[in-house]
């Protein structure tokens, strides 16, 4: 064993990056669950001393030990937030909201397009994307059935919508709930940076699509006055429900908004709320609803990352981003925005926001906050958008083909290559203008 602990400290940046990247491969074939990649990669990361197991070194705290490495705020966010989703949706209340969304557009299959866009991308600033898109494609499929319409247009459009809205909030994505943990930026710090890109990004996403399918979208006036006059009378299954969920998950967000000046973390807001709704549940029904999988993926891979942060690897890549760069500004902020729309198109974002986080955190510690201000935000919209790339870019883009196909409209790889790579690289330019004259020029 000493011998074998010996090896590992000697070359140990080597092996925590190399776990690092089997864990990647492996999350990018998806023939493992990944919280099995991730829990293996860091019971080995563990197992190998890359981080300490213990929690005390010579009589004081070791800084090295694995706990240290695992953000709760990110963990009890989520955690409180899918419990809160989960209480509500069983009201019916965003069914409700979705069916007078589409009255209002008396059933013309555009303005279907812009409304069911627009609300998903709305609904995704709030919670998570994969909620969302279970919650709106029911609603997907009746209206195009009701119209006789192919619903990919719609489905695409929500997929698209989703990983667009959701970047516009702190909560709207787990990147960003990992960089606001992270770099110490408050939902209001989301709002103010990247709410008025996003809205921007989506508008010109809208436009884009209505062009690819306005040919798609013809319907008779009969079929449209079935929908404009659909029954929602009956949508709300519980009103007390509503009611009580309605108003707790205001106040959470309202508690996320003011939180410069009461100084209560995100994480404990949640919690508070998600308590609180639990108080009125069977909590086993309600905890079963909990991505379990989501979270102990997180859990691992935070410290298979920390692995690599106390080996000095995150410090390496951080020195070569400033050397590749020669420390401009500009150009490191580029470099993370279109490299991170590449990549996250390809492999999961998550992964790959949590190793960029710690070596955006020693850019900062070498370069001063403001310099690494603009690359927070450069990171979120980089890996929050390029989920639009391909269709493994993003959990609910996975959820919802999956679920086309299964409806017998399949949508190919190809087929969403061709409109992903167009919208990507729209919201990505867009992004670059923002980002230029917001804080570079």
């Amino acid at each position: 064993m000493e011998f074998l602990h010996n090896i590992v400290q000697a070359h140990c940046v080597g092996i925590s990056a190399g776990i690092l990247l089997v864990a990647y491969v492996f999350i990018a074939l998806e023939k493992i669950p990944k919280v099995t990649i991730a829990l293996l990669g860091a019971a080995i990361t563990i197992l190998l001393g890359l981080v300490s197991q213990t929690k005390t070194l010579d009589g004081g705290l070791d800084p090295h030990y694995f706990i240290n490495f695992v953000d709760f705020n990110v963990i009890f966010l989520l955690v409180s937030m899918m419990i809160i989703v989960s209480i509500a949706t069983r009201s019916g209340m965003f069914n409700w909201i979705a069916n007078q969304l589409l009255k209002l557009t008396k059933g013309h299959p555009v303005g279907v397009l812009i409304a069911l866009g627009a609300f998903t991308a709305f609904a995704s600033a709030f919670l998570d994307n994969v909620t969302t898109v279970i919650l709106i494609m029911p609603v997907t499929f009746f209206i195009a059935d009701k119209l006789d319409i192919n619903p990919v247009p719609y489905l695409m459009t929500e997929i698209f919508a989703s990983n667009i809205g959701g970047t516009a909030t702190l909560i709207g994505d787990p990147p960003n709930i990992i960089i606001g943990s992270a770099a110490g930026l408050s939902f209001m710090d989301f709002v103010n940076e990247l709410t008025p890109i996003i809205v921007v990004i989506m508008i010109a996403v809208l436009a884009i699509l209505w062009l690819f399918f306005k040919k798609d979208l013809h319907t008779t006036p009969e079929r449209m006055a079935e929908v404009a006059n659909l029954d929602n009378s009956k949508t709300i299954t519980d009103y007390p429900l509503m009611i009580r969920s309605g108003i707790v998950l205001v106040l959470v967000i309202l508690g996320f908004v003011l939180h410069d000046v009461t100084h209560i973390e995100t994480c404990v807001t949640a919690m508070l709320g998600a308590s609180f709704l639990l108080l009125f549940e069977k909590p086993k029904d309600i905890l079963s609803d909990v991505e379990w999988n989501t979270i102990f993926f997180f859990i691992g891979l935070f410290i298979i990352i920390g692995g690599l942060e106390a080996s000095g690897g995150i410090a390496l890549m951080a020195k070569w981003v400033l050397n590749v760069t020669e420390g401009s500004q500009a150009a490191t902020a580029m470099i993370i925005l279109w490299a991170s729309g590449f990549i996250s198109g390809v492999i999961d974002n998550i992964p790959y926001t949590a190793t960029m986080t710690p070596m955006l955190l020693e850019i900062r510690n070498v370069m001063g906050a403001d310099y690494t201000l603009p690359l927070w935000w450069c990171l979120s919209l980089g890996a929050c958008l390029g989920g639009n790339l391909t269709i493994i870019g993003a959990a609910a883009n996975v959820i919802v083909s999956e679920t086309s196909a299964h409806h017998g409209h399949p949508i190919s790889f190809m087929r969403f290559l061709k409109y992903g790579a167009v919208v990507m690289i729209t919201s990505l330019i867009l992004s670059t203008i923002y980002i230029w004259f917001r804080f570079l020029h």
